[in-house]
């Protein structure tokens, strides 16, 4: 019978030389296997003819200047700051003063009402009321250091005084004040204004 297989002949269809059958390995992973190749660490070597001893102390002295150099930018920064900051007060100092400067005049307007006031009127709530402003203008004087300059019977001093006229006197010695006319002002030593005065021949 024809339809028949001879198991043998099964067989030798199923064999394949063994070179065939081999495939090749993936290179991926005989890479992955593959065992790193080590690289000899490189070894220190000295400079020909260079001491150990003299390296160090010039690597000391590096250290040391650059040690200098950086305290002394930072001395150099908080002296910075320091007059950054003196530099802003004194601003806001000139800034306030001008502005107290311009209210000298209405302060001697206050003065010369109240020495004018009638003593029949010196208790009335009224002045009183007024009074306080004033005292308060006082206090915003005396807030910022600012002090009146009233010179009479002292020396005439031409940075605090400016003298309008001079007049023969037998109570006041030559050269000092007979008269204040009005008052100066200043804060420390800055002067908001001279004291108007009359001086002694």
């Amino acid at each position: 019978m024809s339809d028949v297989k001879n198991p043998a002949d099964e067989l030798e269809r199923d064999e394949t030389p063994p070179e065939e059958a081999a495939e090749p390995a993936d290179e991926s992973i005989a890479e992955q296997d593959a065992e790193p190749v080590a690289t000899p660490a490189a070894e220190f070597e000295l400079p020909e003819g260079a001491n150990l001893l003299q390296m160090l102390i010039e690597a000391q002295k590096e250290a040391r200047i650059n040690e200098d150099g950086w305290q002394r930018a930072r001395a150099e920064f908080a002296n910075y700051k320091k007059r950054n900051e003196r530099e802003r007060r004194e601003l806001f100092q000139r800034a306030a003063l001008d502005t107290l400067k311009s209210l000298l005049p209405i302060i001697d307007d206050f003065d010369r009402a109240f020495e004018s006031v009638p003593a029949a009127f010196s208790e009335d709530p009224w002045i009183g009321g007024v009074s306080m402003i004033q005292r308060k203008f006082r206090t915003l004087l005396e807030q910022y250091e600012v002090e009146a300059l009233d010179p009479t019977g002292g020396p005439f001093d031409p940075n605090l005084h400016q003298a309008i006229g001079a007049e023969d006197s037998d109570e006041v010695e030559s050269g000092h004040v007979i008269e204040t006319l009005q008052k100066g002002y200043r804060a420390g030593e800055h002067v908001l204004r001279l004291a108007l005065v009359k001086v002694a021949n």
